[in-house]
């Protein structure tokens, strides 16, 4: 069987991490052809000199004299800067590239890739949210595949093997409710760092943990969702479900409905992903309905998680908004973890972005990186005068 090529953008966050983990126990099916990391270089330095890429990119320039003196010696080329990340994705022989980035940053990397005519395991729900209308136009135009990694997105995909003939009536995405779940205003105004980094079922990154307790999170894989399946806002239906077991359903015209169920493990879905159509056997530990007495479902608190109506505003407006909304999240998050505002100032300073931005219904790439530019600057004028 030849190897599968995998360019991995992101390798030293969680994703990437735990798809290396993937990649080591099928050494037969796999090679690494690319690694990508942020500011991280000490540990992107181990994971080359372990798998031994063609190339590896920091993104910080000021590290790329310590990532190159470190791998001197080696075959492995090193590359730095934002623009090497989309480059190297066109430059590489990969086949596959494993989208692990956080944030905006994706967008550009991601539309190289589908014009390199790559198949794209995505894990970078916000290039979707900001640039879905482009990105899956551009898909389908250059013949490139979107495969889901994110855990939802994976079981609807995987819901939706073998039924291409037949119609969705509704999507629906379950979410744990995150930390504050049941809480009210009143509460969440007082809420603190640590308490909003304490998920209750997933290990993730810092700002998806915080946009899991805000509910942002359910709201950006709705719009996510809306541009991977081609489905309506009207067509998805959010569900909180503590136990995390069942990650997404699917209801068909009929009536029917299709569940995937498995334990909170990142693994699965990235591992489907990657070995998409086959299922790669796994030693992890399986679900049980020993340890699971009962699945308990409830509707989101729409009231007390302003973000939400936010989200399905902004699906339903098009065009530019989900791209202010995402980016003005992204910066007032970074705000809000380095103490800079309270945790409710976060939606508060989303909605003030959406109302003073400008609307742009019919979009270009160029749009979009403009808009989140120009969204991030006023992001950060309002978060200088907003009282914590």
């Amino acid at each position: 069987m030849e190897k599968k090529r995998i360019a991995l953008l992101g390798s030293t966050g969680s994703i990437g991490t735990q798809a290396l983990q993937l990649i080591e126990e099928h050494p037969d099916r796999y090679s690494v052809e690319v690694l990508t990391a942020g500011n991280n270089s000490k540990l992107l330095i181990q994971q080359a000199k372990k798998f031994l890429p063609d190339s590896v990119v920091i993104a910080n320039k000021e590290l790329y004299k310590e990532v190159f003196d470190a791998l001197n010696g080696l075959d492995i080329k090193v590359y730095a800067g934002e623009e090497a990340l989309t480059q190297i994705v066109e430059l590489s022989i990969c086949d596959t590239v494993l989208l692990a980035l956080v944030g905006f940053s994706g967008v550009k990397p991601a539309l190289s890739a589908i014009r390199s005519g790559k198949k794209i395991a995505l894990a970078n729900k916000e290039s979707l949210v900001a640039a879905g209308e482009i990105l899956t136009k551009e898909a389908k135009a250059y013949h490139s595949v979107l495969l889901p990694v994110d855990s939802e997105h994976s079981a609807i995909f995987q819901c939706l093997e073998g039924e291409y003939r037949n119609e969705i009536e509704k999507l629906i995405i379950t979410g744990s409710g995150g930390p504050f779940r049941g809480m009210t205003k009143e509460k969440l105004q007082h809420v603190t760092v640590a308490q909003a980094l304490r998920h209750p079922t997933w290990n993730m990154g810092r700002k998806i943990t915080v946009d899991s307790a805000s509910l942002m999170n359910k709201g950006l894989e709705a719009i996510e969702a809306k541009w991977l399946f081609n489905v309506k806002p009207e067509q998805i239906e959010l569900v909180i479900h503590p136990q995390s077991i069942i990650h997404s359903l699917v209801q068909f015209k009929d009536g029917a409905i299709k569940a995937q169920l498995g334990l909170s493990d990142m693994k699965l879905p990235i591992a489907y992903a990657l070995s998409y159509p086959e299922r790669l056997e796994s030693r992890d530990k399986r679900f049980s309905f020993d340890n699971f007495s009962q699945f308990t479902f409830e509707r989101p608190d729409w009231e007390n998680f302003r973000s939400l109506a936010l989200v399905f505003e902004t699906m339903k407006q098009g065009g530019n908004m989900p791209c202010i909304l995402n980016a003005a999240n992204e910066t007032a998050v970074y705000a809000f973890l380095e103490g800079k505002i309270s945790f409710l100032a976060i939606t508060e300073i989303i909605e003030q972005c959406l109302q003073k931005i400008d609307f742009i219904k019919n979009i270009t790439i160029e749009n979009i990186i403009e808009t989140d530019r120009q969204t991030r600057i006023l992001c950060d004028e309002l978060i200088k005068n907003f009282k914590k």
